[in-house]
């Protein structure tokens, strides 16, 4: 069972939104960042009759402040660069076309290679999923939302709180559980988290359990203690089940922009991040930072959260993000 199977099985009586409601609530929960983009970009062609350098160095500002990151937009640039030295002359009403299409092409290159992340769970045994990110990213409400639209789907969860230092984590990952319908193994607060982890994982193994979370502790103050312990916790899971952890999945905050990136560097050189949930998008003009990140680490973006109500945590789609994003083609 890979990642996607465990959205499969569905429950009869789950209500589902219509694609019509899910682009309208997309669209809303983009829409700053939308304005945000759209609004530089009309002022950086306005009065402008063609591409020329002065509209690439005012469109890479755009980018740049935008939170895409100075590696994508000089991506972006040169290619749009090598467009219009290649067509010789082009509009510069033109230019949020070409820069839809250059968008959607580095995005659909940094998910190419999505196959060669994660594993599969063999058969009779829960898919792991390791749930990391700082404190303060929606580690815990990204949980609590997907073991809720897993439950909905027909799937038994179990949640391992191994994130034990800090009371109010493990207080909420609880009521969170209980929303679900989870069953959520805990310890006492300073309890060693590979513990709870092997814990959790054992008791998911022996009651037929079809999905683990497990949440960690998001301290950064000391990079290679944070790399020990998450070491130690995927090495006691492997113990329990091999192969686990299935997915290892980084949680960032897609309001904090440039710092997501600096969270993203500092967990991937911590452990091996396999996928990518970006939150509260809804709240923010600094989107951006979905295709700057995907890009730059080249992992896959499995989620990101787009309100507070549990279905606005959405499965991404790169070409729904970019038609929202830009408006849909015929637009």
């Amino acid at each position: 069972m890979g990642f996607f199977d465990i959205f499969k099985k569905k429950s009869d009586n789950a209500p589902q939104q219509s694609p019509q409601e899910q682009r309208r609530e997309l669209d809303a929960g983009l829409e700053k960042t939308k304005t945000g983009l759209f609004s530089k970009l009309a002022r950086a062609v306005a009065g402008r009759s063609t591409v020329d350098a002065d509209v690439l160095d005012d469109l890479e500002e755009v980018l740049i402040t935008s939170d895409v990151g100075v590696e994508t937009t000089v991506k972006i640039i040169r290619r749009i660069e090598e467009r219009v030295a290649r067509d010789k002359y082009m509009n510069a009403s033109e230019l949020q076309r070409m820069l839809r299409e250059e968008i959607a092409a580095l995005m659909e290159e940094a998910h190419a290679s999505e196959g060669n992340f994660g594993l599969d769970a063999r058969p009779g045994e829960p898919y792991v999923v390791m749930v990391v990110g700082v404190n303060g990213a929606g580690k815990t409400t990204t949980i609590g939302k997907l073991a809720a639209q897993l439950t909905k789907a027909g799937r038994k969860v179990w949640i391992g709180a191994a994130d034990t230092f800090r009371a109010a984590a493990i207080d909420q990952l609880k009521v969170w559980a209980d929303r679900a319908g989870a069953t959520m193994i805990r310890q006492e607060m300073g309890s060693d988290p590979a513990s709870v982890a092997y814990d959790t994982l054992a008791s998911a193994k022996a009651n037929g359990a079809d999905v683990v979370l497990i949440d960690t502790a998001g301290r950064l103050h000391n990079k290679i203690g944070l790399m020990n312990e998450l070491t130690k916790i995927r090495n006691v899971m492997a113990k329990v089940i091999p192969d686990a952890p299935h997915e290892v999945m980084l949680v960032l905050d897609g309001s904090t922009g440039q710092n997501a990136f600096e969270q993203a560097r500092q967990f991937t050189q911590a452990t091996q991040v396999t996928s990518l949930a970006i939150t509260k998008l809804d709240g923010t003009a600094k989107g951006g930072v979905v295709i700057g990140i995907s890009d730059r680490f080249r992992i896959p973006v499995r989620y990101i959260g787009i309100g507070e109500g549990i279905d606005q945590l959405r499965i991404f789609d790169r070409r729904e993000f970019v038609d929202a994003l830009f408006g849909d083609a015929e637009n």
